[in-house]
C-alpha cells in the first residue's frame, strides 16, 4: 500500500503542475495495485476532465460512485463529466442524488445552484421555447394573421424543438417578425455587436441582453454611443489612430463603461502593441467589476489577454488567461484556443524533454528491477525512458512485458502496437502483442501475431510455441456464455460494433431468418464487423 499511496501522491503533484498525462498514468498504475481505491479513481476522473476526456472522467466517477456510494465528490466529479458533455439535465439529477447522500456537503449545493443557473439560461436562449409563445403571437397584430398558416405553426414547433437551425431560418421575414415581437424590439434598428471586428462576427454562444433604446439613455452616453460608432467605422477600415481617437472621447463622456477601453485594446491587438493591449484590457476588467459589467465583457477581455500572450508564442501565460475567461464565460471558441495552445505547450515540453542517454539509463534500472522482479519500479523507469526517447521501439516492448507480468494486458497491447507501429521488424514487439492477446483469451487475433513473428524468423521458439498453444486452446475452449460476454464487451472494437443501432437490427434480423446473413455479408463493413463479433465468440455461425 506504500506504494499506492506515493502514486496518489506524485500523480497529484503532477496534476497540480499540470502535468495530465504524467498524473493519469501515475493513478493507473495505483490502481493496478489497489482496483478498490475510490480516491484514485476520482482522482483520475478530475484528471481526464482537465484534459478534456470527459467520457473517461465520466466513467471513472461512475466507479467512484459505485465503490463508495456515499461520498460527495464522486457524485461532484460525475455531474461535472456531465455538464462538460452538455448533459445538464443529467448532471442536475446527479447533483441532487449526491445531496440525498451527503446533504450538508457545499460543493453539491454550489454545483447545483451553478447548473440550474445555465439552464434556466439555456431556455432563455431559445425564444420559441417561452411556455406563452402562442398566446405572445396571438396578442400582437404583426403575428396574428400568421397564425391562421399551418406551415408558420409547423415552422414555429420546429425552432421550438430545433433552436440550432435558427440561423438557416433568418432569412424568413416571419422568423424575423416573430423575434421582434417575441422579444420586445425591433431587431432592424438593434445596435452592432459591443466590440469591433474587421470581419462579420460570430454568433455567440449565449446572447447578451438588449441593450436599452438609445431615447431612453442620458445625454452623456448618447454621445458615447455616437463616438463608438465612428470608432467602429474607422476600425473596419483599419484607420487605428482615428479609431482610438473616437473610443477616447466616448470613455470621456462614460468613463464607466468598460467597453470603449476593450475597443481600444482591440485596436492596440491589431496593430501589434500586445503590451499595451494587456494593459488596457486590465484596465477595462477593473472599470467592468467596479461597475458590476455582464461577465461576458471581463470573460472577452480575458480572452484577449489570452490571444495576445498566443500571438507572442507564450503559450503558459496564454492558458492562463484562458482559464480566466472560461471561468467568467465558457464559449467555444476560448476553449478551443485554450486546448490548442495546450496541446503545442505540451508538445514543446516533450520535445525539451527529450535525452536519449538519460533515456538509456532508466532502461538499466529498468533492467534491473525486472530482473528482481519488482515490475512496478521498473515499469515507472520504462516511462520515463519512453519520455526521454519516444522512438524506441525497445522500451515500449519493455514495458509491455512489465504490463503482462502486472496483468495489464490491455496496456501491454497498446504498448506493442506503438513498438510495432515504430519497428515493423521487432520480433518481439509481436510475439508479445501475441502473449497479451493470448492471456486477454483473444486466441485468433494472438494466432495472427504469432505467425508474423513467424514471417520475421521462422526458427523462433517464443512464436512457435505461442502459436502452437492459441491452436490447442482454441479447440478447447469451453466458456459459459457469460465469460465469452463479458471478455467480448472489454473489446472497445465490440463496445462500439454493439452499440450502433443499425448492426444491433442486423443481428436480430439474423436470429429470426437465418437466410439473411449472405445478404448481409455481401457489404464488406457488416461482414467485416461480424467476422469481429464470431472471432470473440459473441456469436456462432452453424
Amino acid at each position: 500500500m506504500d506504494k499506492v499511496s506515493a502514486l496518489k501522491d506524485q500523480g497529484n503533484k503532477a496534476l497540480s503542475a499540470g502535468n495530465i498525462d504524467e498524473a493519469i498514468r501515475c493513478y493507473t498504475e495505483a490502481l493496478a495495485l489497489d482496483p478498490s481505491n475510490h480516491v484514485l479513481f476520482s482522482n483520475r476522473s478530475a484528471a481526464y476532465a482537465k484534459k478534456g476526456n470527459y467520457e473517461n472522467a465520466l466513467q471513472d466517477a461512475v466507479q467512484t460512485i459505485k465503490i463508495k456510494p456515499d461520498w460527495g465528490k464522486g457524485y461532484s466529479r460525475k455531474a461535472a463529466a456531465l455538464e462538460f458533455l452538455g448533459r445538464l439535465e443529467d448532471a442536475k439529477t446527479t447533483y441532487h442524488e449526491g445531496l440525498r447522500k451527503e446533504p450538508s456537503n457545499q460543493q453539491l449545493k454550489e454545483g447545483l445552484q451553478n447548473i440550474e443557473g445555465r439552464l434556466a439560461e439555456k431556455s432563455m436562449m431559445n425564444p420559441f421555447a417561452m411556455p406563452n409563445l402562442y398566446q405572445k403571437l396571438e396578442n400582437d397584430p404583426r403575428t396574428r394573421e400568421l397564425l391562421t398558416d399551418p406551415s408558420y405553426k409547423e415552422l414555429l414547433e420546429q425552432l421550438r424543438n430545433k433552436p440550432s437551425e435558427l440561423g438557416a431560418k433568418l432569412q424568413d421575414p416571419r422568423v424575423m417578425t416573430t423575434l421582434s415581437v417575441l422579444l420586445g424590439l425591433n431587431l432592424s434598428e438593434m445596435e452592432e455587436e459591443e466590440e469591433p471586428a474587421p470581419s462579420p462576427p460570430k454568433s455567440k454562444e449565449t446572447p447578451a441582453p438588449p441593450p436599452p433604446k438609445e431615447e431612453d439613455l442620458p445625454e452623456n452616453k448618447k454621445m458615447a454611443l455616437k463616438e463608438k460608432e465612428l470608432g467602429n467605422a474607422a476600425y473596419k477600415n483599419k484607420d487605428f489612430e482615428t479609431a482610438l481617437k473616437h473610443y477616447d472621447q466616448a470613455l470621456k463622456h462614460d468613463p464607466a463603461n468598460m467597453t470603449y477601453i476593450s475597443n481600444q485594446a482591440a485596436v492596440y491587438f491589431e496593430k501589434g502593441d500586445f503590451e499595451k493591449c494587456r494593459e488596457l484590457c486590465e484596465k477595462a476588467i477593473d472599470v467592468g467589476r467596479e461597475n458590476r459589467e455582464d461577465y461576458r465583457q471581463i470573460a472577452k477581455a480575458l480572452a484577449r489577454i489570452g490571444n495576445s500572450y498566443f500571438k507572442q508564442e507564450k503559450y503558459k501565460e496564454a492558458i492562463q488567461y484562458f482559464n480566466k475567461s472560461l471561468t467568467e464565460h465558457r464559449t467555444p471558441d476560448v476553449l478551443k484556443k485554450c486546448q490548442q495552445a495546450e496541446k503545442i505547450l505540451k508538445e514543446q515540453e516533450k520535445l525539451a524533454y527529450i535525452n536519449p542517454e538519460l533515456a538509456l539509463e532508466e532502461k538499466n534500472k529498468g533492467n534491473d528491477a525486472f530482473q528482481k522482479g519488482d515490475y512496478p519500479v521498473a515499469m515507472k523507469h520504462y516511462t520515463e525512458a519512453i519520455k526521454r526517447n519516444p522512438n524506441d521501439a525497445k522500451l515500449y516492448s519493455n514495458r509491455a512485458a512489465c504490463y503482462t507480468k502486472l496483468l495489464e494486458f490491455p496496456l501491454a497491447l497498446k504498448d506493442c502496437e506503438e513498438c510495432i507501429k515504430l519497428e515493423p521488424t521487432f520480433i518481439k514487439g509481436y510475439t508479445r502483442k501475441g502473449a497479451a492477446l493470448e492471456a486477454m483469451k483473444d486466441f485468433s487475433k494472438a494466432m495472427d501475431a504469432y505467425q508474423k513473428a513467424l514471417e520475421l524468423d521462422s526458427s523462433s521458439k517464443e512464436a512457435t510455441e505461442g502459436l502452437q498453444r492459441c491452436m490447442v486452446s482454441q479447440t478447447m475452449r469451453n466458456d459459459s456464455p457469460e465469460e465469452v460476454k463479458k471478455r467480448a464487451m472489454s473489446d472497445p472494437e465490440v463496445q462500439q460494433i454493439m452499440s450502433d443501432p443499425a448492426m444491433r437490427m442486423i443481428l436480430e434480423q439474423m436470429q429470426k431468418d437465418p437466410q439473411a446473413l449472405s445478404d448481409h455479408l455481401k457489404n464488406p463493413v457488416i461482414a467485416q464487423k461480424i467476422q469481429k463479433l464470431i472471432d470473440v465468440g459473441l456469436i456462432a455461425i452453424r
